[in-house]
């Protein structure tokens, strides 16, 4: 027996008895001449709808469509059945009259999940449904796989994440989560577009891992016989471009983490990166509570969204609070009041954050402590989108200072049921500060912090070059996308998130 013979027969064991049936009906149509597969083209006059859209106009009208048959209820000689496109739903009503004897046999035969075009004309049946009467019809794909139960669809969340095209089939809500993603998406386009935002397409593969701290992906090309990083973030690239000139960019795409995967992270995920000259943070809080705001009223029709049994206001203007007073408010330390870093550690100690660090407790500094405090306390709390302002110099390298307080950053973040959903700076321009603040950096990775950044001497020369005042924000669309679709987990949000084989 042959590889290819033995193949066969190892798949035929396989089989279960529906996929076997299935397997024999093409088969005897194949014998038949009559393979579905040999359908090339289907001349669709209208889809669903516009069918139930234009009935008005569409009486008396030949209508071709097509979609894949979900129901089908054919007893003697005539029936309703129903079938889907990207649309919706359809019901189409056949009967002996129409389509012959051999016809209606033929149809009886056929599966769900199996593709059908139709040809009829539309009328409303006495519950007032609109439904295609069928003059023709043929299979133009044979599904050899039954569908899950039209009930309960895929139950096993491993299995809807593996097979989500089975997901969506079996699921409306699944549909209409990654149709909202989409429009949002759109929509996020079109609000920075209408402000003058230039879209621009920076490299996704890099000999740099930089604008990030994070673990990156490393490949290796054949040809220049060098590592290079997938992209962890945008940054660097847009900024080159401020210093060109364009004034304001954005890049919406792909990056990379090599990092653990959890409820709310993924190692390939959609960012937006925007950066606009002559602004500010306070520039970047605005910007970002308009934006999305903007964006869940074009969607949803409403700025107040439910997001897994808690009412969420998006309306502007949105709270802000430095990560000091928050630390204060939750943990009940005051960091304003504490003057030394061998303070801090005590604090740390006392608090059993020693496990939180890459790094020994003795070569951490106040303001990697206070962050951890943040990290541990009061992140949770935060609900209600909030802005989170003033960051430690010693975790923010690539910011400017803090007006009047040199120990923190214009930085924010902002969080909405406790989860960050954006990052935005007061970009650093000097390249001088900037490049002390890599070399302490080099410094961090020495010490076995492999997420800090490294030094990117392009960018440097760029930065020499001279970049005017920048607001920078970085928004992360999956997030975005599972408050607006009140999806728990990233996985919901993502068509095909990244699974273990």
């Amino acid at each position: 027996m042959s590889n290819e013979e033995m193949s066969l027969k190892e798949l035929q064991d396989n089989l279960s008895e529906q996929e076997a049936l299935r397997r024999e009906k093409l088969k005897e149509l194949q014998e038949q001449g009559k393979d579905p597969f040999d359908v090339y083209k289907v001349v669709r006059t209208h889809n669903s709808k516009d069918i139930k859209e234009n009935f008005a106009s569409l009486e008396g009208v030949e209508i071709t469509t097509a979609g894949r048959l979900m129901r089908k209820r054919v007893q003697g000689k005539a029936g309703f059945s129903d079938i889907h496109d990207r649309e919706g739903k359809l019901q189409i009503y056949i009967k002996l009259d129409n389509v012959g004897e051999e016809k209606l046999k033929f149809f009886k035969t056929l599966d769900l999940g199996d593709w059908i075009s139709v040809k009829g004309t539309a009328f409303v049946t006495k519950t007032g449904e609109i439904t295609l009467e069928v003059t023709d019809f043929e299979l133009i794909c044979k599904s050899l796989k039954p569908l899950p139960d039209k009930w309960h669809g895929l139950s096993d969340p491993d299995m809807r994440y593996r097979q989500r095209e089975v997901d969506i089939i079996s699921n409306e809500v699944v549909k209409e989560t990654f149709i909202k993603r989409t429009r949002i998406i759109r929509e996020i386009r079109s609000f920075l577009d209408e402000r003058g935002y230039l879209e621009a397409e920076t490299p996704i593969l890099s000999p740099i891992a930089g604008g990030a701290a994070a673990r990156p992906f490393i490949t290796h090309h054949n040809s220049l016989d060098i590592d290079m990083y997938l992209r962890i973030a945008t940054e660097l690239y847009l900024k080159r471009l401020i210093v060109a000139g364009f004034e304001k960019v954005y890049d919406m795409g792909k990056n990379f983490r090599n990092e653990g995967v959890d409820y709310k992270h993924n190692p390939e995920f959609t960012m937006i990166e925007l950066y606009e000259a002559y602004a500010d943070y306070n520039d970047m809080m605005v910007l970002t509570e308009e934006l999305v705001s903007s964006v869940a009223q074009k969607v949803l029709g409403t700025t107040v969204i439910n997001y897994q049994g808690t009412e969420i206001d998006l309306t502007p203007p949105w709270n802000r609070k430095t990560m000091v007073e928050l630390v204060r408010e939750y943990a009940g330390v005051d960091f304003d009041a504490i003057g030394s870093d061998e303070e801090a550690h005590s604090v740390a100690k006392a608090h059993h954050l020693a496990d939180e660090f890459k790094k020994d407790l003795k070569d951490t500094t106040k303001g990697d402590i206070l962050n951890a405090m943040f990290e541990k306390y009061a992140e949770e709390h935060l609900i209600q989108p909030t802005f989170v302002c003033d960051y430690p110099v010693e975790i923010s390298p690539l910011t400017k200072k803090k007006r009047g307080n040199p120990t923190f950053t214009e930085r924010f973040e902002g969080f909405i049921f406790g989860r960050e959903i954006c990052n935005a700076y007061s970009e650093l321009n000097d390249p001088v500060v900037q490049r002390d603040r890599f070399n302490q950096q080099a410094k961090e990775r020495d010490l076995g912090d492999d997420e800090a950044y490294m030094i990117d001497e392009e960018f440097m020369s760029a930065l020499e070059t001279g970049m005017p005042p920048t607001g920078g924000l970085g928004i992360g669309i999956d997030r975005i996308v599972m408050f607006l679709t009140d999806s728990h987990s990233i996985r919901d949000v993502i068509l095909f998130p990244t699974m273990k084989p």
